[in-house]
């Protein structure tokens, strides 16, 4: 697939490019990244103009955004009904409307697999829109010009760029897995701790 979409995004430039965000913004699997980086090594070539295309990009991919948001804004009683309204939930809201903002950010360009989800979650939490539009342009400016800077960088070595940052990508993803299964486990032993004391 990433091959063809290649072949096409150079046939049809940067409004194809645009779509493509567009569509990952909303949660549809496709090799973005891989996309965006190769756009900066076409443009290094010639064949796209880098600055319409980190535009059209970057706009695409905060509208895909957008609309994710609206999705768990609009519908979260329908997806959350059964956790709506516990203890757990009502903290992990809490949390998100402390810290959302990192994750939002970060995920637009550094664990790009959680990117939808984040969107989601942060419009079933109700987190603000104004925030989170001015934390996901940041992020996907960083996307954009960063990933595709270095496409640009390296030209055609950009493949090798690629497999590196989804290498490194897969890395810290696997990294904040494992901090959170850390951190639970260490909450239930507390909360085993507290019991037998009360008991």
């Amino acid at each position: 697939m990433s091959e063809f979409l290649l072949t096409q995004v150079i046939n049809y430039g940067a409004p194809l490019l645009g779509i493509l965000v567009f569509i990952g913004g909303l949660g549809v699997p496709l090799p973005c990244t891989a996309l965006v980086i190769a756009a900066g090594a076409f443009a290094r070539q010639g064949i796209l103009p880098w600055y319409t295309t980190a535009l059209i990009s970057i706009i695409s991919v905060v509208i895909g955004d957008s609309l994710s948001y609206s999705v768990g804004y609009y519908f979260s009683n329908k997806v959350l009904l059964r956790f709506s309204g516990t203890p757990r939930w009502i903290k992990a809201e809490q949390s998100f409307q402390k810290y959302g903002f990192l994750s939002i950010f970060f995920s637009r360009f550094l664990v790009t697999a959680i990117a939808l989800p984040v969107n989601l979650l942060s419009g079933t939490t109700r987190f603000p829109f104004k925030q989170f539009f001015l934390y996901d342009v940041l992020g996907e400016v960083v996307w954009i010009f960063g990933y595709g800077g270095l496409g640009y960088l390296f030209g055609s070595e950009w493949e090798l760029v690629n497999e590196f940052l989804s290498n490194f990508g897969g890395l810290v993803l696997g990294l904040i897995i494992l901090g959170f299964s850390v951190r639970q486990v260490i909450k239930r032993q507390e909360q085993i701790k507290q019991k037998k004391v009360e008991a």
